[in-house]
């Protein structure tokens, strides 16, 4: 499959190990053809070649690392909706300022986000 084929992937990727979290389920989902990971600083920086690319039609995964929804917020300002939107709090991931990512909470919730798409 090439990637134009593939959903697009947006992540949070934030200072807290929730934020990493979520950004390093991205980065595995790309790496394992699942969806392309994107740019969603670029969305929210309204950079015209990323935007183009949120609104072109691919469905959309949006992962936040807690309940402020960033990366879901990001992609609103420009009118697109994600197929799927998660908000890792929901699976157990605690947010903590200073803190890298649990390996065993990527797992878990990278399993989770897989069910669910």
């Amino acid at each position: 499959m090439r990637k134009n084929d593939l959903p697009l992937v947006y992540s949070c990727s934030g200072c807290s190990s929730a934020a990493q979290t979520a950004n390093r389920i991205a980065i595995k989902m790309d790496r394992e053809m699942i969806a392309e990971m994107s740019c969603i600083a670029g969305v929210g920086g309204d950079v015209t070649p990323l935007v183009r690319t949120a609104k072109s039609g691919r469905d959309i995964i949006a992962i936040d690392g807690c309940p402020l929804a960033c990366c879901k917020s990001c992609l609103a300002r420009h009118n697109v909706e994600p197929k799927h939107h998660f908000d890792l709090s929901k699976f157990d991931v605690p947010k903590r300022l200073g803190e890298d990512p649990n390996p065993q909470h990527v797992q878990n919730a990278y399993e989770q986000i897989l069910e669910h798409i």
